[in-house]
Formats: C-alpha cells, structure tokens, sequence
C-alpha cells in the first residue's frame, strides 16, 4: 500500500504560515472589504422601504425596461410584506460589494489571459480548481484569515464567483473578429485604444454573461456564507433548517428568489 501524501497537512502549514505572517495584508482587506460592505447597506438600509421600492422603479425601467420594473417593484413589496426586509437588503449589499471586487480582480485578470497564451495556460487550471472545489470548503481558511462576520463570508464569495467573470472577459475578446483588430492596427492605434475601442466593446455581451454568472454565484455563495456569520437571508434559511421552521425557510428561500430574477433580468437586458 502507498504511503498518504499529506496534501492536507502541507495546506495546513500554508494556511497557519500565512496567519502568522501576512496579517498586515488581512487587515487591509478586512478595512476594503468591510467598508464598501458598510456603504451600500447604508444606502440600502437607511431609507425607508417605500423609498427604496419607488426608486428602483425609474432605475430598474431605465436599465431593463417597463416589465422588469414592475416586476422589480412587486418582489420588493412582497418581500417587504414578509418582514424580512432589512437582512433581504443586508444580502444584496454583500452581493453587489462582492461582485465589484470579484469583477475589479476578474475583468483585469481576463483581459490578461486574452492577451498571453501563457497566462491563459496558467490560470485556466487553477479556474478549473476553483469552480469544481465545493464552495463549503473555502469558508475554512477564511475563519483562519479574517474570524467570523461578514468579510470571512464575502472573501470566500468573491473566491468562488470570480472564475466565470474571468472566463468569459478573456472567451469574448479571444472570439472579436480577427478582421476589426487588424483594421484597428492598420489606422494606428495604440494596444490600449483597440482594447478599449474596439474588443471590448465587441466582446461585451460575453463580458456581462459572465458578470451575469458572478452575481448569480455570490448570491448562493453569501447564503452558504451565513454559516460562519455573514448574516442576511442565509441566517433565515440556516434558522429555518436548524429549527426545522418550514415558514421562516421558505420565506428566507423565496426572498432569495426574488432578488435572484431581479440581479438577473437586469444584467440580461445588456447581453442582448
């Protein structure tokens, strides 16, 4: 019989070896993280629900046009009428907070694998790792690096829902027609110019796919992240199967669905 390799011990030094000595580097992240946290469940959870509810009306209509916006409105009421409107807010700020970082790291990050054959080769293995580890497993060494609250459940969010963001920023520049590029090199442009003027904006549709997937993912993920004290209507799903409390899950559940439709009409309306 072959000798265990022991994969899990050698993780386990490099997870305490980073505890004792990148703690500067955790601390920051835990001020980025918790910040931008606290600034949109202000804005979220400041206003009175009516007001939130009639704002997003206009909003919503301008984005994603008249019917999302009705339905926008509806699910917001029905979410507000269940009594659970402050953690329904308290999850869709840590969605959207997770969503920028993953976005801020896993655009740039595309960009660069479109643009190196090797970088592409590196990281799609480790993509391949992130998407296919179980998402429980990543709130491990986040209690080790930043304790229990909302930033551990938001760094192993922004974990598992960067990958499709990173995908398919760097699949949508790789598939701009070869034709429109040379046209841009043959007028002179800059390698910054064609990105920006050109692949981009031809890979777009692909790039808020994979926007799309991001907020899908840190959306299940922030539920799963309630376990280790994130908060939001994954405590309500978690209070629920823990007491065995059918309404209190169910209601938890469908809050969830409704803010799941309403992040997804939205980001739609700009893939087509």
């Amino acid at each position: 019989m072959l000798p265990k390799i022991p994969i899990g011990y050698w993780v386990d030094l490099l997870v305490r070896w980073a505890t004792d000595n990148l703690t500067p580097l955790f601390n920051a992240i835990v001020l980025v993280i918790d910040s931008i946290v606290s600034t949109f469940g202000f804005i979220l959870m400041t206003p009175p629900a009516w007001i939130i509810i009639i704002l997003s009306l206009p909003l919503v209509w301008f984005l994603a046009g008249r019917k999302t916006a009705i339905g926008t409105a509806l699910g917001l009421l029905l979410i507000y009428d269940l009594g659970i409107w402050e953690p329904s807010m308290n999850t869709l700020a840590m969605v959207i907070s997770a969503t920028i970082v993953a976005l801020i790291t896993g655009i740039p990050l595309g960009i660069w694998t479109a643009r190196s054959d090797t970088v592409h080769k590196v990281v799609m293995p480790i993509l391949d790792f992130m998407q296919t580890m179980p998402p429980f497993v990543y709130l491990i060494p986040a209690v080790f690096f930043f304790d229990i609250g909302t930033v551990p459940g938001l760094v192993a969010t922004v974990v598992f829902a960067m990958p499709p963001a990173i995908r398919l920023t760097g699949l949508g520049i790789r598939q701009v027609p070869v034709e429109l590029v040379e046209a841009a090199e043959a007028f002179g442009s800059t390698p910054a110019q064609k990105l920006v003027k050109v692949q981009l904006p031809v890979a777009m549709p692909t790039i808020m796919a994979g926007v799309n997937q991001c907020i899908m993912l840190s959306l299940s993920m922030v539920v799963i992240a309630a376990m280790i004290g994130a908060g939001g209507l994954g405590s309500e799903v978690l209070r629920g199967i823990q007491r065995l409390d059918v309404p209190t899950g169910f209601e938890g559940g469908l809050a969830i669905v409704i803010i799941a439709i309403i992040l997804d009409r939205i980001t739609q309306s700009f893939t087509t």
